[in-house]
């Protein structure tokens, strides 16, 4: 098998043993599932179907993400308990994944879970050397990190503006430099708080996804992923600090899925140009949103239009009406897979057998779509 993987910049062979350690971070549970969640959480289960056919077991461990600033954000404007509503939009999170027929993880730890483990974490960070504590909080000192941008290949001016647009904070004048990010900080009045010899507050966003990562699998991870917005600042801090933490390599492969687009801009929660996945399944099979979503390759930027869901409707009808016996597709399917994934060649396949009268039940099983 051949994957891209980001910090190389490269498809590069991905050869696991035989037990793949894979982390994806999930939700911030704060409003449903739309198409990019689902989207970037799909082309991980066609990663881990067709790893699992390969003879591999997969431990694939997804985060929730319930203590951050659109959480609180969200249950002060609803007047609500920030975990009621993180337990209510998670479970509507995997109602929708179950639908979409992806595999179950291994765990989905929440960041509330890990305060223990945060608290010794940024202990190690800072006795090693790689933090430092101004302004009541605990920031992440890059310059002691060489190879600090070296997942994103982003310039130290990219990476500001990056920053400044996501939430880093680049002017805060407690840091030493505008890269610095948070580890630890105070909490405000209404959001929870945890006492630690730093003072009391609660952690920073991507330190969370370090402790659990580590928690979960142990030191090094073959593979580590989510949507491509991750790479810079996220996975850039997570593998910093967690390399600074254990002086050992954090993930082996990078692997991030491309954004989904509506009315030419991103799809995301602050603009409100979204796609949900429960309103989908209100009107069509569950099939074809998976089929709809595995039709664009996990690396191309994509955009949503109203042909999607009833080219695929038809497609699901095409299939299923094939023969219930195998025709020797699933070998050219495995193949498209193996090299970065390529789903659309899949597809493509798989419809062609159909037109041609044979069989693919197993093909389409192993994208996860049964017949």
């Amino acid at each position: 098998m051949r994957l891209y993987d980001t910090a190389r910049r490269a498809v590069v062979p991905f050869e696991p043993g035989p037990e793949v350690l894979m982390y994806t971070c999930g939700i911030t549970p704060y409003d449903a599932t739309h198409l990019g969640h689902a989207s970037t959480f799909i082309a991980y289960d066609v990663l881990q179907r067709r790893l699992i056919d390969k003879g591999h077991t997969v431990k694939c461990v997804r985060n929730v993400t319930d203590v951050d600033d659109p959480l609180f954000a969200k249950a002060r404007e609803l007047g609500v308990h920030y975990l009621d509503l993180a337990a209510g939009e998670e479970a509507r999170f995997e109602r929708d994944m179950e639908a979409l027929h992806a595999l179950p993880t291994h765990s989905s730890p929440r960041a509330s879970s890990a305060i223990p483990d945060i608290r010794g974490f940024i202990g190690l960070v800072l006795d090693r050397g790689f933090a430092y504590e101004a302004g009541g909080s605990v920031y992440f000192d890059v310059s002691k990190f060489p190879t600090f941008g070296s997942i994103s290949n982003y310039s130290d001016e990219q990476m500001i503006e990056f920053a400044r647009q996501r939430g880093g904070n680049v002017d805060d004048p407690n840091k030493r430099h505008p890269l610095d990010f948070v580890l630890w900080h105070p909490s405000l009045p209404d959001e929870p708080s945890w006492d630690t010899m730093w003072g009391s507050g609660r952690p920073g966003w991507h330190i969370e996804c370090s402790a659990l990562a580590l928690r979960e699998l142990g030191t090094t991870i073959d593979l580590h992923g989510g949507g491509s917005d991750l790479i810079f600042p996220h996975h850039e801090c997570e593998r910093a600090q967690s390399e600074a933490a254990t002086g050992q390599p954090f993930v082996k492969h990078w692997m991030h899925v491309a954004m989904v687009f509506m009315n030419g801009q991103k799809m995301s929660k602050s603009l409100g140009n979204l796609v949900f996945v429960d309103a989908l399944r209100k009107e069509w099979d569950p099939r074809a949103i998976r089929l709809a979503i595995i039709e664009h390759h996990y690396r191309k930027e994509w955009e949503w239009d109203d042909t999607l869901m009833p080219r695929n409707a038809a497609r699901v009808q095409a299939w299923s009406a094939a023969p219930k016996v195998e025709d020797g597709v699933i070998s050219e399917v495995r193949a498209a897979l193996d090299e970065d994934l390529d789903t659309p060649s899949a597809l493509a396949l798989i419809d062609d057998a159909v037109a041609s009268g044979h069989g693919v039940h197993d093909a389409a099983a192993l994208l996860g779509v049964l017949l």
